[in-house]
């Protein structure tokens, strides 16, 4: 499965080393995290990461394989 994770606002090079398993990508004031995600522990993991970090989630979706 692929995801992809928008977070709100520009993050840091120190905050996209907290996700070193998905590529980024910056655009109209958000972050974009995508890549693989192995399974729904992963999944929460991610999201736990991203609370643990202060990031506001504002979107979460599965793209198409």
């Amino acid at each position: 499965m692929r995801y992809e994770i928008r977070v709100e606002g520009h993050l840091s090079e120190t905050l996209v080393k907290a996700f070193p398993e998905l590529g980024h990508v910056v655009m109209s004031g958000q972050t974009v995290l995508f890549g693989p995600v192995v399974d729904e522990a992963h999944l929460y993991g991610l999201l736990a990461r991203c609370q643990s970090l202060g990031l506001r989630v504002l979107e979460m979706r599965q793209l198409p394989e």
